[in-house]
């Protein structure tokens, strides 16, 4: 996860992302918008498939979500770091029926099997996912803007204050409701690729 900025390096590099309080403007906007309308109730519904060893659900479920990135950096990043979850998996002998096929591999249904694998409660894991993926924007944030470290804490336990309502709101999310977006990200992600100078792979 640490080699991907999920577009807000050049947010940053535009100017959008200058101090704590505009980082926590953007990053806030994504995780309410995007995390917890796409991935939260996704992931979901991966843990539940993975519950019933569904692999052909597993294999849905992963598939939409990458459906849902809008650019070839964001679905990229969430194969490899997928796959890269996989190996792990592997490794610690916590593999599984339900693994999807490598063309839709997601972090997210790893993450729901590892998390099933250890006998975390879906909830959990759902708060789980949502605090990586909070962790790893503000740490990007720190060394983008940059931030101080305790600027950084201060931000991370902020937004992590609203992180049980997002995954409260993505459990009463139905099917027909699942997808969100944030324009600034996609735009930024999409331009990301072409940025001059870049430390992170997104």
């Amino acid at each position: 996860m640490y080699s991907y900025s999920q577009g807000l390096e050049k947010a940053v590099d535009d100017g959008l992302i200058h101090n704590a309080a505009t980082a926590g403007d953007w990053i806030g906007a994504v995780l309410n918008r995007s995390v917890a309308r796409a991935d939260l109730p996704v992931l979901a519904r991966l843990y539940e498939a993975g519950e019933r060893n569904d692999a052909a659900g597993v294999e849905y479920w992963s598939g939409l979500l990458l459906s849902c990135r809008e650019s070839a950096e964001l679905r990229a990043e969430d194969r490899q770091t997928g796959q890269a979850l996989q190996r792990l998996l592997a490794a610690l002998d916590l593999g599984g029926a339900a693994v999807p096929a490598a063309r839709s591999m997601t972090w997210a249904a790893l993450f729901g099997l590892a998390a099933l694998r250890l006998g975390v409660a879906k909830r959990e894991a759902m708060l789980g996912y949502a605090w990586s993926w909070l962790e790893n924007q503000v740490l990007c944030a720190v060394k983008l803007v940059p931030l101080g470290q305790v600027a950084g804490q201060q931000l991370l336990l902020h937004l992590a204050e609203g992180i049980p309502a997002a995954v409260d709101r993505a459990l009463r999310i139905d099917d027909d409701q699942i997808g969100g977006g944030v324009f600034g990200l996609a735009l930024a992600s999409s331009r990301h690729e072409m940025q001059y100078s870049r430390l992170f792979r997104s």
